[in-house]
């Protein structure tokens, strides 16, 4: 099973809803410390599947979520990326998140393209945002690459309202000029 949506192709990815099928992968980003810490912190399996269900649940209820990321020559699952407007979000995000074994391949950046471009064309998102923390250095760098700045400092809803976040992003207009360049 699959939850509702489309699915986007790149050159390397295939991004589609969240599946079933996902949860070693989902599991496996969780339990690692380091690939874990901006994202919510260290999770069990069972905290790793409600957290997929919860993006599965954002598809069903607002026709959009964060997209799995397949590798297309593997078939496995490599992170998780896209919209995400959870209630009492700071804006609306596309967000990233790499299983370790996908860091230093282009891929967020391929792939934060990809659903910038949906947000934009699909849900008519006028501005789009990325929640980071002022220490994950490696998102600063993707936010950076294409073509997002620092906006402001934002504050999350609860449970995560003492954790630092930047606000990095940009308007659609500002992001549909770049893809004319």
């Amino acid at each position: 099973m699959i939850a509702p949506g489309p699915t986007l192709e790149t050159a390397r990815l295939i991004l589609r809803p969240p599946a079933a099928e996902d949860l070693d992968g989902w599991a496996e980003l969780m339990a690692d410390a380091e690939a874990a810490r901006f994202i919510g912190g260290q999770m069990s399996r069972s905290q790793a599947w409600r957290m997929m269900a919860t993006m599965a649940g954002s598809w069903a209820l607002n026709g959009f979520g964060m997209f799995s990321l397949i590798e297309k020559d593997t078939g496995q699952w490599v992170g998780r990326i896209g919209p995400w407007r959870p209630e009492g979000w700071p804006g609306t995000e596309v967000g990233w998140s790499l299983h370790p074994r996908a860091h230093g391949k282009g891929y967020a950046v391929e792939a934060a393209t990809a659903t910038m471009d949906w947000a934009v064309d699909h849900l008519g998102w006028t501005r789009l945002v990325h929640c980071i923390d002022p220490a994950n250095v490696a998102s600063i760098k993707v936010a950076e690459r294409i073509g997002s700045r620092f906006l402001e400092v934002g504050r999350l809803p609860e449970p995560f309202q003492e954790t630092p976040v930047h606000l990095w992003g940009q308007t659609a207009t500002d992001w549909k000029a770049r893809r004319s360049i």
